[in-house]
């Protein structure tokens, strides 16, 4: 884990955060948190009776916390408790607190729309053009990654078919296809585009959204064509999906002379949207 930290802030309150490169996700201090959403002017005694009050009850939350090292007030280092996104908010629920109730609606307000997406998976989509138009993505844009996402569904659902597991199995194909027509895996595509805990997909260009699309959509029809027995014949049909938008990706960048994987992210595209649509004065200036 490298030391890469972050103080986020809650009701003017610090909370200290550090990412995990290996396993992309952020870590939480839980006593900064407990300070936060409760009264209590000793929150490390808080949290060692709450620890033993989830330890009586046999709460899998205990067994989550790891332990990382975040700089005091001193300016040294001491080992913390501390717990990713996810587990961070099954804590909150574990805190009797007035100021935790906020945390507590909104968990079952998110709970209730995800079931209701379930019955109607139509609210999800709804829900996903929504969230990327308040972002300020381009209508083409968004076009784009609908389709995607259709297109990502029938291509896992292909692989379920042929009895392949979610999880590695289906992060293994995904970066043997990733690689086969960007030249880098997932985790490299990330890097390159400066992105931690981002989706790379919500990153990409229109053309990457392409490109990726047709790689996708190709292992599909491939593996269909071809009718893998298992895993490893899975990821043969993957890699020559890919490289069918390699293919592609060759062609357009030798007519174009513009390379199409490039570090280009969300927030520089979204930043060149929005002073595209600010405001002009006579001479043509941005206001």
């Amino acid at each position: 884990m490298k030391d890469k930290t972050e103080i986020k802030l809650f009701e003017q309150k610090k909370v200290r955060s550090i990412w995990d490169e290996n396993s992309e996700k952020w870590y939480l201090s839980i006593i900064d948190i407990i300070s936060t959403l409760t009264d209590s002017t000793i929150p490390k005694r808080y949290w060692t009776d709450l620890k033993k009050k989830l330890t009586k009850e046999g709460s899998e939350l205990y067994d989550k916390i790891v332990q990382l090292k975040f700089e005091a007030a001193d300016g040294k280092k001491y080992a913390t408790d501390c717990l990713e996104v996810q587990d961070v908010f099954r804590l909150v629920q574990s805190i009797p607190s007035p100021k935790a109730e906020p945390f507590k609606l909104w968990l079952a307000k998110v709970a209730s729309e995800r079931l209701d997406e379930m019955q109607d998976p139509e609210q999800s989509i709804d829900r996903a053009l929504e969230n990327y138009m308040h972002l300020g993505y381009s209508e083409n844009w968004i076009n784009q990654r609908l389709k995607s996402i259709e297109i990502r569904k029938e291509l896992t659902d292909e692989w379920k078919k042929r009895g392949l597991k979610e999880g590695q199995q289906f992060a293994t194909l995904t970066d043997i296809i990733t690689k086969a027509w960007a030249g880098k895996t997932t985790k490299e595509y990330k890097i390159l585009k400066g992105l931690k805990k981002e989706n790379l997909r919500d990153n990409m260009t229109n053309t990457e959204l392409i490109l990726n699309m047709l790689a996708e959509a190709s292992t599909k029809d491939i593996s269909i064509a071809t009718n893998p027995k298992d895993f490893e014949e899975s990821k043969k049909a993957a890699k020559q999906g890919g490289y069918v938008a390699k293919v592609a990706m060759k062609e357009l960048e030798a007519k174009t002379g513009k390379k199409v994987v490039t570090a280009i992210n969300a927030k520089v595209v979204l930043k060149e949207l929005n002073d595209d649509k600010a405001p002009k004065t006579e001479k043509g200036k941005k206001k």
